[in-house]
C-alpha cells in the first residue's frame, strides 16, 4: 500500500525545534526575505518606497529602520497583518508553524499554552493567520471548459440545547424552534484544484455567488437539494441522490464532502464553537488546508508568512481587545 503523504519525509521539512533554535537575527532575516523578496531582504520604506534606509534599533533591541528619503521609521512588519507586534518575530514564526502542523486546526487556548502567551493574544493572532490564508481566495474562479466542480452546503452554529424531560422536547429542525443563528457554509471545489467557501442564511441564497465563482463550461456535481435546481439553466449538472448512493459512475460530491469532514472535525475536536461572525474565517481556513494538504509544512509556513506580509493591517482584529463600545 502506498504511503500517505503526511507520513512521508517530503511532508516534514520544518520542525518546531528548528524554529526555536533560531536566533533573533536569523528570524529577522527570514521575515526580511519574505517581506522584501525583490531586494533580497533589503528594506524598502513602506511610506515612500525608498531603498536607502539604515538600521535604527529600539532601546530594547527590536529591529527598526529609518528611511533617509522621508525620515520616517518602520519595521519589518510595518503596514502588514503583524504591524505593531509586541512579541519577538520568532514567536510569530513558531505560531505559524504550529498552526500549519495541525491538519484539522489549532485552538487559541492550546497555542497559548505552547507559546506561553495570553489567550487573548493568540485568539487575535490565529484570526490574523486565517485572514492571511483567505488572501489566496480573493477573486478566485473555479473550473472552466471540460473541468468538474462540486458544490455542497453544510449548516453550522445555532445549537439549541434539548429540554431535560422527553415530553418537553421540541423538533429542533423546525424554524420556529431554532434561535436564528444557524448558517449555511457553501463550498465550491474543483476536482484536483482549488476551492472557495462562503456563508449564507440558506443554500438557496448562494446561487448568485456560485454563478460568479464558477467559469462557463464547467460541469457541476451536486446532490439532490432543491436549492441547486436553478443552476441547470447555466451549467451542465450531474446530480447524486445520497439516499441511494454516495457516488455514481458520472457524479459525486466526495471532494466537497472532504472539506466538510475536515471542518466538522475541527469544530468537534478543537474549536467546539465556530458560528457567528467568524464562521467564514474558519471555513476559509478549512478550505486552505484542503487545497494545501499535499504541500510540505515548511512550504505552508513560508506561504502563510508571505501572505501575512502582503496583507495590510487587519480591519477586524487590529486593536481588537482595546476597542470600546460606542457611547450613546
Amino acid at each position: 500500500m502506498a504511503q500517505h503523504f503526511l507520513l512521508s519525509s517530503a511532508a516534514k521539512n520544518l520542525s518546531l525545534a528548528q524554529v526555536f533554535r533560531l536566533s533573533d537575527s536569523e528570524a529577522e532575516a527570514m521575515f526580511r526575505n519574505v517581506r522584501w523578496p525583490e531586494t533580497n531582504g533589503e528594506s524598502v520604506c513602506p511610506h515612500c518606497g525608498g531603498l536607502d534606509a539604515y538600521e535604527c534599533r529600539r532601546p530594547q533591541g527590536a529591529l527598526r529602520f529609518r528611511c533617509k528619503a522621508c525620515g520616517k521609521d518602520f519595521s519589518i512588519t510595518s503596514g502588514t497583518l503583524f504591524a505593531s507586534h509586541k512579541l519577538p518575530l520568532r514567536h510569530y514564526l513558531a505560531a505559524i508553524a504550529i498552526f500549519c502542523n495541525e491538519v484539522k486546526g489549532k485552538s487559541a487556548l492550546a497555542i497559548s499554552r505552547d507559546l506561553g502567551v495570553s489567550y487573548k493574544a493568540c485568539f487575535v493572532l490565529l484570526h490574523k493567520i486565517r485572514e492571511a490564508m483567505a488572501e489566496e481566495m480573493r477573486g478566485r474562479k473555479i473550473g472552466g471548459t471540460g473541468k468538474i466542480a462540486e458544490i455542497d452546503g453544510g449548516y453550522f452554529g445555532g445549537y439549541v440545547k434539548p429540554a431535560n424531560h422527553k415530553e418537553n422536547r421540541r423538533d429542533r429542525r423546525k424554524v420556529a424552534n431554532q434561535n436564528g443563528k444557524r448558517r449555511a457554509v457553501v463550498i465550491v471545489r474543483e476536482r484536483n484544484g482549488h476551492s472557495v467557501p462562503a456563508v449564507f442564511g440558506t443554500e438557496g441564497q448562494a446561487l448568485n455567488w456560485i454563478k460568479s465563482r464558477i467559469e462557463p463550461g464547467t460541469v457541476i456535481n451536486a446532490d439532490e437539494g432543491a436549492g441547486w435546481d436553478a443552476l441547470n439553466a447555466r451549467f451542465e449538472m450531474r446530480r447524486i441522490n445520497h439516499q441511494e448512493a454516495y457516488s455514481a459512475e458520472d457524479s459525486c460530491t466526495n471532494w466537497a464532502e472532504e472539506f466538510f469532514s475536515r471542518m466538522r472535525r475541527a469544530e468537534i475536536g478543537h474549536h467546539h464553537h465556530i458560528a457567528g461572525a467568524y464562521l467564514l474565517r474558519y471555513a476559509q481556513e478549512a478550505s486552505w488546508r484542503e487545497d494545501n494538504r499535499r504541500v510540505s509544512n515548511g512550504e505552508q509556513v513560508e506561504r502563510v508568512a508571505r501572505l501575512a506580509m502582503m496583507r495590510k493591517p487587519s480591519v477586524d482584529f487590529a486593536g481588537y481587545w482595546q476597542r470600546r463600545a460606542p457611547t450613546t
